[in-house]
């Protein structure tokens, strides 16, 4: 069991898989904090969502929505403006997956590789690099990594689809296959990934490969 005191940030873009975070990759990765004994501190970017879904329909509403409030949701209230973000105030920090990532937190859903990624967390990253602390990405987020951290080959996954795994690499990424559950952990930039529902997955794969990323990212604490 980890130490009571370790905290882990959880950056959130929203609430629903096709324009914010993945619910259940969410969930899964704070239930994931909680049985290795940490605590989660959630964050999220206070912007407007690039859209709003129907999630029935998987239609545009037109609606506007701020990916703060809808982040909430999840984290029951208890959030931070991802502008206050410190990397003293956590140990690691993990993106779970979702449109919101790739939509919200940067561009990658539009752009492609071409893409930019919200200055925000840009920033969140970089401070988690400079203190030396090890940072996670699930599903699709990884993207937002690639870009940031391509410049230093980071080695990462977003499981097997060869065209996601082409525009990252074409980011400067080393790309990994892997299958469900399955880690790649980057030792020298302290990235783990899994590719989550990046492939045709269920409920205890997501839990899997969820719990497998925070438990290699406090074995990179220690």
């Amino acid at each position: 069991m980890a130490d009571k005191s370790l905290r882990i940030g959880v950056v959130l873009s929203g609430c629903g898989v096709y324009d914010g975070a993945e619910i259940h990759e969410a969930v899964c990765t704070l239930l994931a904090i909680a049985k290795v004994g940490a605590v989660a501190v959630c964050y999220a970017p206070d912007i407007p969502q690039a859209h709003v879904v129907n999630h029935v329909t998987g239609q545009e509403t037109g609606e506007s929505r701020n990916v703060l409030v809808e982040s909430a949701r999840i984290a029951r209230g208890k959030i931070t403006a991802l502008s206050e973000f410190s990397a003293g105030d956590v140990d690691a920090l993990i993106f779970p997956g979702g449109f919101g990532a790739a939509k919200n937190l940067s561009d990658f859903a539009f752009k492609g590789a071409d893409c930019s990624v919200n200055p925000q967390v840009v920033a969140a990253v970089a401070a988690m690099r400079a203190a030396g602390k090890p940072i996670g990405a699930l599903c699709i987020a990884p993207a937002i990594l690639a870009k940031i951290l391509g410049q230093q080959s980071v080695e990462l996954t977003i499981g097997n689809d060869s065209g996601t795994a082409a525009a990252l690499e074409s980011m400067g990424a080393v790309h990994r296959t892997t299958t469900h559950g399955e880690i790649v952990i980057d030792r020298g930039l302290k990235v783990v990934t899994s590719p989550c529902y990046m492939l045709d997955a269920n409920l205890v794969q997501i839990a899997e490969g969820a719990e497998n990323t925070v438990k290699a990212l406090v074995d990179l604490v220690k």
